[in-house]
C-alpha cells in the first residue's frame, strides 16, 4: 500500500475520509488486476494508473474521476469488465473507464483505422462527460513521460498524435499547463536533434540576460509601488516549441524572437489591471497597434489577459500579460479550474458553458461526416486556437478562427444567413467569399431568397460551424433531389403501363 500512501497525502488535502475509502478499494482493485504487468521501463504497471491519478490530483478533480484514473486501463488490460466496475463503484465510475478505454475488441484495417475510431470514441465519450478527456490528458501525459522506453518508430508516432491532437485539445479546453508539458515532450521525441539545438541556444541566453531581466522587473515593480498598486511581477519562460513554431510559421530566427522580453503581472482585479497598462504605457513606450484586450473580449477557450507589446530601456523589446488571479488560474487551469477552484464561480462557469457548447458543436459534426477518418481530420481543423475579430455592418464584434471567410461569417451570423449568402462587401467594398478575413474588418453579407449552399464552400471555409451546415445541407438536397427523381421515374413508369393497357 505504500503507492496508495503517496496518493493519500494529496488526497487528505481536499477530499472526505469517506471518499478516499473508496479510492483505496479502487486502488486494491486497480492493483490486483494488473498484478504481474510489467511496463517497459521494467516498473510494475500499477505505478502507470497512479501516475496519472497524481497528475489528476494536482488539479484538484473529483473522487469519482481519480477512481476512475486509477481503473482506467482495468476494462482494457485485464479480465476485469465494464459490469465488474459497475457493480463495484456505480455507474458514473464505470462509464468514466469504459469512456477511455481503447476498441480493442473490434477488427481494424491497420494502425490509423484504429487510432481514428479510437479517437472518436474519447472525443464522443467526452460530449457525455468532460471529465473523460481530463483522465485522457494525464494518461497521455504520463505516456510522454516515459516515451524513451519505446521504440523509435513507434515513439514519433505517439508523439506526433500528441502534438496533433492531444496538446491541442489541452490547448482548446484551456489547460495549459498540460499543453505546455505535451508540446515539449512530443518536440523532443519527434525532433531530437532540433530540440537539442533549441535548448542550447536558450539556456546561452538566458544565462547572459539575467541582470536585464532583473532590471526591468525592478522598474516595473517600482512603478506600481509609487502608484500604490499591489502586484507580483515576474519573467514569463519562453518555451522551446512555441520558439519552433514561430520559426517554422512566420519565418522568423532565433534573435528575433529571443530578444523580446516578456513578462507576467498579476493584480487584485479588473480595474486594477487597466490601472496597470496605464502605468506601463508610461514606463515604456508602446507600440502602435499591438494592444490586445482579452478581458473584454475573452479567448474561445476562456482565456482572459492584457497584452501589450512595447520598447524597453535600451531599444530592448518587451511583451507584458496583466491579469487578475482568477484569470491567471483559468488560464492555467482552464476546464478543469471549476474542481479547485470552486469559489470563483463565475469565470469557471463562463468556461464551462464555452466548453459545453464547442463539445455539442462536435457532436453535430460526428453525425455530419461519413467516417472517423474525415471526423478526425476535421477536429484537427477545429483545434488551431488562433482567432480574428471583426464586425458586423451594426458595431457587434464577431469571434472568428484565423483564416475565416465572408462565409464562415454569414453562418456565424445565423445559419439561414450562411445558406442564403450570394456575396460580400467588406469595409464597404466587393469581397470574394473564398478570402479570408482580418481583425478589425466590418462584414456586410449579400443574400438572395434562392441561394443554396455550394459544394465549393468546402474547399475554403474553416469554422466548425460552417463546415457542419454546408455538409448537412448538401446531404439533404441530394436526398431531396434523389427522392424527386425517383417519383418522377415511377410516374412516367406508371403512366406507360397505363398506355399499354
Amino acid at each position: 500500500m505504500c503507492l496508495f500512501e503517496v496518493l493519500n497525502n494529496f488526497f487528505r488535502e481536499y477530499l472526505s475520509k469517506k471518499q478516499i475509502l473508496l479510492l483505496q478499494q479502487a486502488y486494491i482493485v486497480a492493483r490486483d488486476a494488473h498484478k504481474g504487468q510489467i511496463r517497459l521501463s521494467g516498473e510494475p504497471y500499477i505505478t502507470h494508473p497512479v501516475a496519472v491519478t497524481c497528475i489528476l490530483t494536482e488539479m484538484r478533480l473529483d473522487h469519482e474521476t481519480l477512481m476512475a484514473a486509477l481503473l482506467h486501463d482495468v476494462i482494457e488490460d485485464t479480465s476485469t469488465s465494464f459490469q465488474d466496475i459497475k457493480q463495484l463503484f456505480g455507474k458514473t465510475v464505470a462509464g468514466l473507464v469504459e469512456g477511455v478505454s481503447k476498441l480493442d475488441n473490434f477488427k481494424f484495417r491497420d494502425k490509423q483505422e484504429a487510432q481514428a475510431e479510437n479517437l472518436n470514441k474519447v472525443i464522443m465519450a467526452m460530449v457525455r462527460d468532460i471529465r473523460v478527456i481530463l483522465i485522457k490528458l494525464a494518461d497521455r501525459t504520463h505516456n510522454m513521460r516515459t516515451l524513451g522506453f519505446l521504440g523509435i518508430e513507434k515513439r514519433r508516432r505517439i508523439a506526433k498524435e500528441t502534438l496533433e491532437i492531444y496538446s491541442p485539445l489541452a490547448h482548446r479546453l484551456g489547460i495549459n499547463h498540460l499543453k505546455t508539458e505535451l508540446e515539449e515532450l512530443g518536440f523532443e521525441a519527434l525532433y531530437p536533434n532540433r530540440y537539442k539545438m533549441i535548448k542550447e541556444i536558450v539556456k546561452t541566453y538566458h544565462y547572459n540576460r539575467k541582470e536585464i531581466i532583473k532590471k526591468i522587473i525592478t522598474e516595473i515593480e517600482y512603478r506600481l509601488l509609487k502608484a500604490k498598486i499591489p502586484s507580483r511581477v515576474y519573467g514569463r519562460k519562453k518555451h522551446l516549441y512555441s520558439i519552433y513554431q514561430k520559426m517554422c510559421l512566420k519565418e522568423q530566427w532565433f534573435h528575433s524572437i529571443l530578444d523580446i522580453y516578456s513578462f507576467r503581472i498579476i493584480v487584485h482585479d479588473i480595474d486594477t489591471c487597466y490601472r496597470v497598462l496605464n502605468q506601463i504605457h508610461c514606463l515604456y513606450n508602446p507600440r502602435p497597434g499591438q494592444v490586445k484586450d482579452y478581458i473584454a473580449i475573452p479567448k474561445v477557450n476562456g482565456y482572459q489577459s492584457l497584452h501589450t507589446s512595447m520598447i524597453g530601456p535600451h531599444g530592448i523589446p518587451i511583451e507584458i500579460q496583466i491579469r487578475t488571479e482568477d484569470m491567471d488560474q483559468i488560464a492555467e487551469m482552464g476546464i478543469a479550474a471549476h474542481w479547485k477552484y470552486k469559489e470563483q464561480e463565475n469565470s469557471c462557469i463562463t468556461t464551462q458553458i464555452k466548453t459545453k457548447r464547442w463539445i455539442q458543436s462536435l457532436l453535430e459534426l460526428q453525425k455530419n461526416t461519413g467516417n472517423s477518418f474525415e471526423f478526425i481530420e476535421n477536429i484537427k481543423y477545429e483545434l488551431f486556437p488562433d482567432e480574428i475579430y471583426v464586425f458586423t455592418p451594426k458595431g457587434s464584434i464577431i469571434k472568428l478562427p484565423t483564416g475565416a471567410t465572408p462565409v464562415d461569417f454569414a453562418y456565424a451570423i445565423h445559419t439561414n444567413i450562411g445558406h442564403a449568402c450570394i456575396g460580400a462587401r467588406v469595409d464597404r467594398q466587393p469581397y470574394p467569399l473564398s478570402k479570408s478575413l482580418s481583425n478589425g474588418q466590418t462584414i456586410e453579407i449579400i443574400t438572395s431568397p434562392r441561394a443554396q449552399p455550394s459544394l465549393t464552400w468546402l474547399n475554403f471555409v474553416v469554422s466548425l460551424k460552417a463546415r457542419t451546415k454546408i455538409r448537412q445541407t448538401l446531404q439533404n438536397l441530394k436526398l431531396e433531389n434523389t427522392i424527386n427523381l425517383n417519383s418522377k421515374l415511377l410516374n412516367q413508369s406508371l403512366s406507360k403501363d397505363i398506355n399499354i393497357r
